[in-house]
């Protein structure tokens, strides 16, 4: 099975490579994480459709050409209309052959019917593996409470990439774990990250 890089080496090495060609990826994360670093980073690796649901194009653009990493030159476009599914779904034929999807976030859809969700979720995984790219699913979670429709999400995402933040007295902490993964092993323990201007692997040890 075809593997695609994610740009970001250590996870390239964990994961036998990168990710399956075809994969939908769910990053569930804290809103007041790094966790941009991540799709700024994909968005710089192959041809990428950027679709935005709760910042306007214009404040994702600035963001992309300000960040430290490389993110190529993204298509990106906002979901919002009044009905933000249809909206999404009419996108889905300019996902790139080979390419990259990424929806930021993915809670504005999930307050959608579950039925309307799976719908446009199944449209959605269609495109991607029919183009054999990848799509990413920014799913934040804000003071423990989740989307109506997260589950739908983790249930359809090929991979689940869990990232975990924890501010101490004196540290700021990221571990990602990828609990699920389609197509290839599971990580069977987190990997600890530095995520400032760019993601890379935390060598320091951890103090008991």
């Amino acid at each position: 099975m075809e593997r695609l890089p994610t740009g970001i080496p250590v996870l390239d090495r964990e994961l036998d490579g990168g990710l399956p060609a075809g994969s939908v990826v769910a990053l569930t994360a804290d809103p007041a994480s790094q966790s941009e670093l991540f799709l700024n980073t994909f968005a710089g690796v192959r041809e990428t459709l950027y679709l935005t649901t709760v910042r306007s194009a214009e404040a994702v653009e600035s963001g992309l050409s300000e960040s430290s990493v490389e993110t190529g030159d993204p298509v990106v476009e906002a979901v919002d209309g009044e009905d933000p599914i249809e909206d999404a779904r009419g996108f889905l034929p300019a996902v790139p052959d080979d390419g990259t999807l990424i929806v930021d976030s993915a809670e504005p859809l999930e307050d959608a019917s579950p039925l309307r969700y799976r719908s446009l979720l199944s449209d959605l995984g269609d495109r991607i593996e029919e183009t054999d790219a990848t799509a990413v699913l920014h799913a934040l979670e804000t003071g423990g409470e989740r989307s109506r429709n997260r589950v739908v999400t983790e249930q359809v995402a090929d991979v689940v990439f869990d990232l975990r933040t924890v501010v101490t007295g004196t540290a700021i902490e990221n571990r990602l774990a990828v609990p699920k993964f389609r197509g290839g092993a599971a990580l069977e323990e987190p990997v600890k990250l530095k995520l400032t201007d760019t993601v890379s692997v935390d060598t320091s040890r951890d103090i008991a």
